[in-house]
């Protein structure tokens, strides 16, 4: 069976490092809880799999879903680890809350070393609509 994924938009963040510095912030025992309105319908599907966050309508950076948390205020903590992982910048327009994203579709880790992950979110967006990159 293929993973599930979430996309959420990093409001606020105007780059990858500013996503970073929240993430780092708001860690707590290796943990970070990001609050939504409603449990999602397939959350057994998403534990396991990676919430990626969208900065400036690119796909910039994952955490690792580990729970969802009921809150006493009737919203859902999504409970991820507070490791913050690159990946390869990915074209996503934003929305609000969060949407579902399959295996296929999500973006692969920045793990190498060709710097592409570190370019310019304009940059990237104008090499990608070249087909350079």
């Amino acid at each position: 069976m293929s993973m599930l994924h979430m996309t959420r938009v990093a409001v606020g963040c105007p780059d990858y490092a500013a996503l970073a510095a929240r993430i780092s912030d708001r860690a707590e025992r290796g943990e970070v809880r990001l609050t939504t309105r409603f449990r999602p319908k397939r959350a057994d599907e998403l534990i396991g799999g990676y919430l990626h966050f969208i900065v400036r309508h690119l796909i910039v950076g994952r955490v690792r879903i580990l729970r969802f948390d009921d809150r006493s205020d009737g919203r859902v903590d999504i409970v991820c680890a507070a490791r913050l992982e690159r990946v390869h910048p990915q074209p996503k327009r934003a929305h609000q809350g969060w949407r579902y994203m399959a295996e296929g579709d999500a973006p692969r880790p920045a793990g190498d070393d060709s710097g592409i992950a570190d370019l310019p979110p304009e940059l990237y967006r104008e090499l990608a609509e070249l087909s350079l990159i």
